[in-house]
């Protein structure tokens, strides 16, 4: 079993949770819920990795949250 993590944000004008999978061109898909969009989500991953590993373009570090005057 293989673990990704994924960033989720939600369209502020269709309500839609959109995920992808940082560094993994074509790693994304869209949902009305967020169990929707990880069932989503899990099958364009298992459909990807049918063409072997990931080359990532880049290894996503975390959130990090700053404060602006």
């Amino acid at each position: 079993m293989r673990t990704f993590n994924v960033l989720v944000e939600r369209d502020p004008e269709t309500g839609l949770f959109i995920g992808s999978v940082p560094g993994w061109p074509g790693a994304h898909s869209q949902g009305a819920t967020l169990d929707e969009l990880e069932k989503n989500l899990r099958e364009v991953i298992s459909m990807l990795l049918e063409d072997g590993d990931p080359k990532l373009e880049s290894e996503f570090v975390g959130l990090h949250t700053i404060q602006v005057a």
